[in-house]
């Protein structure tokens, strides 16, 4: 006798494609990082974390960790330590081989674990930060409550997103090279034929800036900032937890 075929809400449908996409290109997850965006992911991460304010004693949560290049930032602009979480056990996997020094088997942990329900208690974190991975969550609104759960009194969680520019032409040739020749390379050395067309549609449907720092509000974020990089092709934001 069949057994009835499980049926899953949409985040929940959006969590299972995620994970298995990000397991799937976690091979090559790095390379096209750096060689789709010319490099550029790069500097941003750097002046994303440049925004956090924490000290060296401090503990970050990095979600949607990846391959720990965020984390690894933060170690070595922050010297604190750092907690790095993904969904997507195969991107840790690639994450390991970075942290075999001394150093960073100290400073960074690695935790397979679900954005929307954190393993950690509240409070437990000085600052988080997250790149390019709050799109992905099969409920935004529920991964946000969490940072803000595990987040100390006072303290910030830096989210560095993709967005859509803000000049007419410049959006139009973006737009041409997200749907039209990103997808393309991506599949070539990807060989997942549907990541990279997931990535441009997943931007476009993101809330606008305006929209998210409203969102970021809801879970009791009391101070919330934005800063656009290229023409707001992507956004730093800066939200804060402040003591009641």
């Amino acid at each position: 006798m069949l057994e009835p075929k499980m049926v899953l809400e949409p985040g929940q449908q959006k969590k299972h494609y995620v994970r298995n996409m990000f397991n799937a290109i976690a091979h090559r997850y790095d390379f096209l990082n750096h060689f789709l965006s010319f490099g550029i992911d790069i500097l941003w991460r750097k002046r994303a974390i440049g925004k956090l304010q924490v000290r060296p004693e401090h503990r970050v949560l990095d979600l949607a960790c990846g391959t720990a290049d965020f984390a690894l930032q933060t170690i070595k602009q922050k010297r604190c330590q750092v907690v790095g979480a993904d969904i997507a056990l195969r991107m840790l996997k690639f994450a390991r081989p970075k942290i075999a020094s001394d150093l960073w088997n100290k400073q960074l942990f690695l935790v397979n674990g679900d954005g929307e329900h954190l393993p950690f208690k509240e409070h437990s974190f000085h600052g988080m930060t997250i790149a390019f991975g709050i799109r992905n969550m099969g409920d935004v609104h529920k991964a946000l409550k969490e940072i803000h759960r595990v987040l100390t009194l006072d303290e910030q969680a830096i989210i560095l997103e993709f967005s859509l520019p803000t000049t007419p032409l410049f959006k139009h040739l973006y737009l041409f090279y997200f749907k039209n020749i990103l997808p393309l390379i991506g599949r070539l050395v990807s060989k997942d034929p549907a990541a990279y067309s997931y990535l441009p549609a997943s931007v476009e449907k993101f809330p606008s800036v305006k929209e998210f720092s409203a969102w970021l509000k809801n879970p009791g974020f009391d101070q919330v900032e934005h800063w656009k990089l290229l023409n707001g092709v992507a956004v730093i934001y800066r939200a804060t937890k402040f003591i009641p």
